[in-house]
């Protein structure tokens, strides 16, 4: 009787592992945080080609609590295995609502990657950007990048018209997004990837790298601009895609 049963023990076994390598191999939903405008139809785009499901939050940029609220209602709506990916402050939106159960893998773009008690204030001046062009509202409330500066400080790689529209259609982030401080970061836990775009005058590319090290991030460099995922879209859907292939083994 025993000989029976430890074989088909065995093969119950296997078929177990080999039924569980396929569905955390088998990541099809992208949800994307963008930080300072949603610029991501043509990275989006390609990731749908390739068979992927994309979904990009519009968070409100009140507050970093409202923002993962809005990521975590969007992260509900999934029908399986989440890559989540964050751009600029949508790093730190990431970070925290990269809890959620759906969640496998994280991948930070040109994006801030924070520790617990850190926020954008205190990761900024500790490697100060090269562009300087964040402006308040005339009410002190909100902050934004001064549109003359917008091409030269975010998006210098990108087409003039593109850059134009951008400026003026970016959103205004509450202050107090820059001052809120990170609880338990979900790179901890789940894997992470790390892209650096080389030319990036928003967030110090040696600030990126030291972040990225620090989580144990897999880290690939392109040569861009903050706005690396638009400029450089092929590239940047070829580091997601690697991430979904990956984050669930």
């Amino acid at each position: 009787m025993h000989r029976r049963i430890l074989p088909t023990i065995a093969l119950a076994f296997a078929a177990s592992v080999v039924a569980f390598t396929a569905q955390a191999a088998d990541i099809k939903n992208i949800v994307i945080v963008h930080g300072d405008f949603s610029g991501w139809r043509q990275a989006s785009d390609i990731l749908q080609r390739r068979g992927f499901n994309v979904t990009v939050v519009q968070e409100p940029l009140t507050s970093l609590a409202a923002d993962i609220e809005a990521t975590n209602r969007v992260l509900d709506l999934q029908d399986g295995p989440t890559l989540l990916v964050g751009h600029s402050y949508g790093g730190l939106v990431i970070t925290e609502a990269g809890h959620h159960r759906s969640v496998e893998g994280l991948v930070y773009v040109a994006a801030f990657q924070p520790d617990k008690g850190e926020n954008i204030a205190t990761l900024a001046g500790s490697k100060p950007p090269a562009a300087m062009s964040i402006k308040e509202t005339a009410d002190g409330k909100y902050l934004y990048l001064d549109p003359e500066a917008f091409a030269a400080d975010f998006a210098a790689d990108l087409p003039a018209a593109e850059v134009a529209f951008a400026a003026k259609a970016q959103v205004f982030a509450a202050k107090e997004v820059f001052a809120t401080r990170v609880n338990e970061p979900a790179w901890r836990t789940k894997k992470s990837w790390a892209i650096i775009a080389t030319e990036d005058r928003a967030i110090n590319p040696d600030l990126g790298r030291s972040m990225a090290k620090r989580a144990g991030s897999q880290v690939t460099e392109i040569k861009a601009s903050h706005a690396v995922f638009a400029s450089q879209a092929e590239k940047v859907a070829d580091v997601i895609e690697t991430a979904a292939k990956g984050a669930g083994k």
